[in-house]
């Protein structure tokens, strides 16, 4: 398939493969999951981090969500303008840069890397303001990207408080 052409049928292993940027914007595949493809992607996060933890500190693979968000604005742009959407819902590389910070930090414990993963598919499906306003309003490979970063940052600081409450509440008890 031609980098510049556009369909309009759900994108396949074939369109995955067709093109490195694609293979990126769709999570490696999990963005071809027939339901909640956001969810598979942000569960590839998850699977990431876990990679990333056998040789990488939690913190070296927070930042790694920085290049991996800029490569997310490449792809995911590759990506839509050859699906002919603005922001497919098969593409979700974003939720893999937004993400893998989150599980960075909460990489204490499993329930708390549930609860980080909770929170984050609360705020990017609920899109409170200003996420479904920069959605709305950015272009391109930017505007698929960006919205999932603020999700993420929503999610952080509601995962601060649950850190928190937890602490004051629950380690003091014991």
């Amino acid at each position: 398939m031609a980098a510049g052409t556009t369909i309009s049928r759900a994108p396949d292993a074939r369109f995955l493969l067709s093109h490195p940027a694609h293979f990126i914007a769709l999570g490696f595949g999990s963005g071809l999951a027939p339901k909640a493809p956001g969810t598979f992607g942000t569960l590839a996060a998850l699977g990431l981090y876990w990679l990333l933890a056998l040789v990488l500190p939690p913190l070296v693979i927070a930042f790694v969500g920085i290049p991996l968000f800029f490569i997310g604005i490449w792809a995911s742009g590759v990506a839509a303008r050859n699906l002919g959407v603005k922001d497919h819902g098969a593409i979700v590389i974003d939720e893999i840069a937004a993400f893998l910070p989150l599980a960075a930090l909460a990489s204490a414990s499993l329930p708390l890397q549930l609860v980080a993963f909770g929170l984050f598919r609360l705020f990017d499906i609920w899109k409170p303001f200003p996420i479904r306003m920069f959605e709305q309003r950015l272009e391109g490979g930017l505007g698929v990207m960006f919205d999932d970063v603020i999700a993420a940052c929503y999610a952080y600081l509601l995962f601060l408080v649950v850190i928190i409450v937890q602490h004051k509440f629950f380690q003091g008890a014991a």
